[in-house]
């Protein structure tokens, strides 16, 4: 093997989003393209020389072929060691997880999460740190400006390795791992909850449906639900990895996941239902004629995740993102534990759960997660309910009724305008900005201002400031809207408006969301003159 450098012009469009580079796959195939953006990785990182890496991702179009070119520049830069999911595959909780337990400087992880796959659909690639966590800003803002000075990078002429034989290779002096991607995780799984309660609730008939929507978890799925833990054949749906996701789109929510949604409610309805996204770190819970929003799984988990035997001395405390309702902040007020907001992307958690100051983390985009990775984590979440499910033997809406009357409710909806001209979402945002010092008792469809703001985040463990995080509107009567751009995209801009009303412990909590929500979404779609900006008046995905 012998190693040669490249000359190439630098990108420019290789700024990496809340969770690393997101473009359409025909991007990163063209040519020099991911090869610049993994060697800017190594430059920002200090160099390869030495270092250990895991490697892996969810199996989309473009996988292998990614991975093999990583695996070449990894080599020229001088790695001493990479840890390799089998066939390329690793759902991006166990990619930390790996990093974690092997102690490796890092990961490359190649997904681009919940959006289609497919050659001209998406791909992405994300860098994780040495703490098994999404890179953080600071790392992210030194790649952004690598790839814009960047003038070649080093690749070596190896031929491809073979990603499909478990086992230990050399490369010169580079050490190749390729490791089973599910045995480490399902060990980590085994410590974190009580498997003999689990095992007893589907020996006792309890029934469950989880879709992998064709996408990375499907694997992990079949061994721990129906192999370890006993689930009949079957409980695993979709439960094959496929290029483009069989043509589908892995996003666990109402919309993506009808055909699951469809059977919870309805008369053939299994106890529980379940899906998880591209890359295994989201999840959908649902019960029999009874959806679960992810603010509101986050609050129940929290509340009960003492029922486990990873969580039985309590919690540090809870985070969440700024857009994600305030359920689990009433959760953490009752423990008398910290509640924290940050802004969206994971990455954010990081310095508080390797500070200790927190356990549990989530987001509204279907994320949760905690200490045990640096990454949210679909399949936990699901486990941790049937956990909970085993010790109380309540159902899903037994659970969600009792945590409603002592907590009280938030309704809670998030809208979202997809591939909206940039410049006009921008326009929109800008003019929204401008005006919020003036919101205040102004009303608009009925509802007034109570305060307006853009929301900035001050780290309490390292001082850092993130700034204009997303605007806040919050009106009388217990409700706020949010409004921000989305960075998970690959086309135009997307908005998202996130409506939350909170209805006390005593009041009504049988209304359907949207009909609860209806007077603040049609305050929040006056305020911000949505149509007049977009042409619009209805999301595309509404959840």
């Amino acid at each position: 093997m012998t190693a040669q450098s490249v000359k190439i012009k630098p990108f420019h469009d290789q700024k990496p989003g809340t969770s690393g580079l997101r473009k359409k796959t025909r991007d990163f195939m063209r040519p020099q393209y991911l090869e610049a953006f993994i060697q800017a990785t190594f430059n920002a990182i200090g160099g390869g020389h030495g270092k250990a890496f895991v490697i892996g991702g969810d199996g989309r179009f473009f996988n292998a072929e990614a991975i093999q070119t990583i695996v070449k520049i990894a080599a020229a830069n001088g790695a001493s060691r990479l840890i390799i999911g089998q066939n390329g595959i690793l759902s991006t909780p166990a990619a930390s997880h790996l990093i974690r337990k092997y102690g490796t400087d890092g990961g490359f992880i190649l997904s681009a999460s919940h959006n289609p796959g497919g050659i001209d659909e998406d791909f992405g690639v994300k860098f994780n740190a040495a703490n098994g966590g999404p890179a953080p800003e600071a790392l992210t803002a030194k790649m952004f400006n690598e790839t814009k000075a960047l003038g070649s990078y080093e690749i070596s002429d190896q031929p491809d390795i073979d990603l499909t034989r478990i086992g230990t290779t050399k490369i010169t002096a580079m050490q190749v791992e390729i490791v089973d991607p599910v045995s480490d995780y399902l060990a980590l799984m085994e410590e974190l909850f009580d498997f003999n309660a689990i095992s007893a609730l589907f020996a006792g008939g309890f029934r469950m449906c989880f879709d992998a929507m064709h996408a990375v978890t499907g694997p992990y799925a079949h061994a721990i639900l129906e192999d370890r833990l006993g689930a009949p054949k079957g409980t695993v749906v979709n439960g094959i990895p496929k290029e483009d996701f069989g043509k589908g789109h892995p996003d666990p929510n109402p919309i993506w996941a009808k055909t699951l949604m469809d059977l919870m409610m309805s008369d053939k309805a299994p106890d529980l239902g379940a899906a998880s996204d591209g890359d295994g770190d989201r999840n959908m819970i649902v019960g029999r004629g009874a959806y679960v929003t992810p603010s509101d799984s986050l609050a129940v988990l929290a509340a009960n995740a003492h029922l486990a035997p990873a969580y039985a001395k309590g919690l540090a405390g809870i985070a969440r993102s700024m857009p994600t309702s305030a359920a689990s902040d009433r959760v953490a007020a009752r423990l008398g534990i910290g509640q924290y907001e940050t802004p969206t992307g994971w990455k954010f958690f990081g310095n508080l759960l390797d500070a200790g100051r927190v356990t549990i983390c989530g987001e509204e985009s279907a994320g949760t997660g905690s200490d045990h990775v640096r990454e949210k984590d679909g399949l936990w979440a699901v486990l941790l309910w049937l956990n909970i499910l085993a010790k109380r033997n309540l159902s899903v809406a037994q659970i969600l009724t009792d945590h409603w009357a002592t907590y009280g409710r938030d309704y809670y909806s998030r809208h979202d305008f997809e591939a909206i001209e940039a410049s006009k979402a921008d326009a929109l945002v800008t003019e929204l900005s401008d005006k919020l010092p003036d919101l205040p008792g102004q009303s608009f469809a009925g509802l007034t201002v109570t305060k307006a703001d853009e929301f900035s985040y001050h780290d309490p463990v390292d001082g850092s400031v993130s700034t204009h995080q997303g605007l806040r509107v919050y009106f009388d009567g217990g409700g706020r809207a949010v409004f921000r751009l989305s960075g998970t995209g690959t086309e135009g801009a997307t908005l998202r408006i996130y409506l939350e009303h909170y209805e006390p412990a005593e009041g009504d909590h049988s209304q359907d969301p949207q009909t609860a929500l209806a007077p603040l979404r049609d305050a929040a779609y006056t305020l911000s003159r949505l149509t007049d900006h977009t042409g619009r008046s209805d999301p595309d995905v509404r959840t």
